[in-house]
């Protein structure tokens, strides 16, 4: 027997949102204040564990067509190129740097290597977060 759950899935899909904006939030004010790269990968990936557990798992594929255990691997790749591109230039390995640049919409940007670091950070956090989440399941 199918149940219709039309009220949860009509208000998943905005809380969805609401959470992946704060993860976004969280990851982006870590570098100045409290979040950053760990904190808002569990938050990203918490809003992928609640369509999976909201929708069936054929139909968050469908629509998230990613294989989560890349996304993992994709960030590790990208935390540790982060730490080792410093080695290139003469500095010891996780040695950041960053520079203010001037963009047209948003004026004065300090942009550092950072920001790859918690970007790998995030992508590992969240791949290997579902890909947990969802060997659990098949267990089932």
């Amino acid at each position: 027997m199918k149940i219709n759950d039309v009220i949860l899935q009509t208000v998943t899909k905005i809380v969805v949102f609401i959470i992946l904006t704060f993860g976004v939030e969280l990851f982006l004010s870590g570098h100045n204040n409290p979040g950053g790269g760990f904190i808002g990968g569990l938050v990203l990936s918490s809003a992928f564990v609640l369509l999976y557990l909201v929708y069936d798992i054929e139909t968050v594929q469908k629509g998230i067509p990613f294989d989560f255990k890349k996304i993992a691997a994709i960030g590790v790749l990208l935390a540790v190129g982060s730490g080792t591109g410093s080695m290139l230039f003469g500095s010891e390995f996780l040695t950041h740097t960053f520079s203010e640049f001037t963009l047209p919409v948003f004026g004065a940007t300090e942009l550092g290597t950072v920001v790859l670091f918690e970007a790998g950070v995030a992508l590992t956090v969240v791949g290997v977060v579902v890909t947990i989440i969802l060997s659990i399941s098949e267990d089932v």
